[in-house]
């Protein structure tokens, strides 16, 4: 018995949007050694995420807020 395997094409917008909206972490180790000594150690860690801003909410309110005349 074999296995059909269903092949879609996506697009690299559709891709990126798909994991922006979940989050990603990426992390990495850098060191600098000389003669097997530890000199730098550095470790790094990242999170990219979307962030959405829905109508209505107070970014938008302030917005508005910018287009009238001061006092």
């Amino acid at each position: 018995m074999t296995g059909a395997v269903e092949r879609r094409e996506v697009a690299l917008v559709d891709l990126l949007d798909r994991v922006l909206a979940g989050g990603v972490v990426i992390s990495g180790e850098i060191t600098l050694c000389i003669a097997d000594i530890d000199l730098v150690r550095i470790s790094l860690r990242a999170l990219i995420a979307s962030v959405r801003v829905e109508a209505g909410t107070e970014a938008g309110v302030e917005a508005e807020d910018d287009h009238r005349p001061h006092p």
